[in-house]
């Protein structure tokens, strides 16, 4: 449920987005190993984390990764989240400031009240599960865009009628099912570390949202990234290692 990804020095905890896992981030830690140890952890639920998510909330996996935190010595860290990830990020940095040195959040929204996971679950059942091979799930998820076939090839397993997903599917419709009933606004308002907010163009975020988290922020940059959607990080890898590499060599020269 911890991976080692390599590096030393500074601690940095990578938190991955719903229904991934620490290894999702591989590409990106072939370079991020540069700037410090790089660790990531497999989320409840997800991955090769044997414990379920049932009922949690986000602040529960936000304690998940406090833990991980002090019990790897990786504080301050530098915490960088991927969607889910860059929530339960937020959560992390707002309760517990002394373990979070700075945070990249991409592609999240703090506030999305209203949405329905009702409207996935047509979706997630329509998926052929068991997939037939990896190349099945590569064709299936990839036909609009290869970077999520490749993506969500890393978040299945074999079993002996084919491959499944380690996520179950149940579990992460209710993870989801509370951002659309609660905002996480209180997260932004008690930051006190610096912050990256990184936008894809056509991802997941109201339009605005992030740039009002980094108008809310004491001490934050955002950028939108043009024709970026969900996958920031594997769609568009050079302008993401720009900015995440020019804002560590900010943060760590202080």
């Amino acid at each position: 449920m911890r991976v080692e990804f390599g590096g030393e020095g500074q601690g940095i905890l990578l938190l991955h987005g719903l229904m991934g896992r620490a290894t999702t981030w591989w590409p990106v830690t072939r370079w991020l190993t540069a700037y410090g140890r790089v660790v990531g952890l497999d989320a409840r639920g997800h991955g090769r984390n044997p414990a379920p998510a049932g009922s949690c909330r986000t602040e529960d996996f936000a304690a998940d990764a406090a833990k991980a935190v002090e019990e790897l010595d990786l504080a301050p860290a530098v915490v960088i989240g991927h969607s889910m990830g860059g929530l339960h990020g937020l959560a992390l940095a707002a309760s517990r400031p002394e373990l979070v040195r700075a945070l990249v959040v991409e592609d999240m929204a703090v506030d999305q009240r209203g949405r329905t996971v009702a409207d996935w679950q047509p979706w997630f059942r329509s998926w052929p599960v068991p997939f037939r091979s990896l190349a099945h799930v590569r064709s299936f998820f990839g036909e609009q865009n290869p970077v999520v076939g490749n993506y969500f090839v890393e978040c299945v397993e074999e079993r002996t009628d084919g491959y499944h997903f380690l996520c179950d599917l149940d579990e992460a419709a209710g993870i989801a099912a509370e951002w659309g009933e609660r905002p996480f606004w209180s997260f932004v308002d008690d930051l006190r570390c610096p912050l990256l907010l990184i936008e894809g163009q056509n991802g997941i975020v109201p339009s605005g949202q992030m740039a009002e988290m980094a108008r809310r922020a004491p001490d934050a940059r955002h950028i939108v990234v043009p024709g970026a959607g969900h996958l920031v990080h594997d769609e568009e890898p050079d302008i993401y290692r720009g900015a995440v590499s020019a804002f560590l060599s900010e943060v760590l020269a202080r």
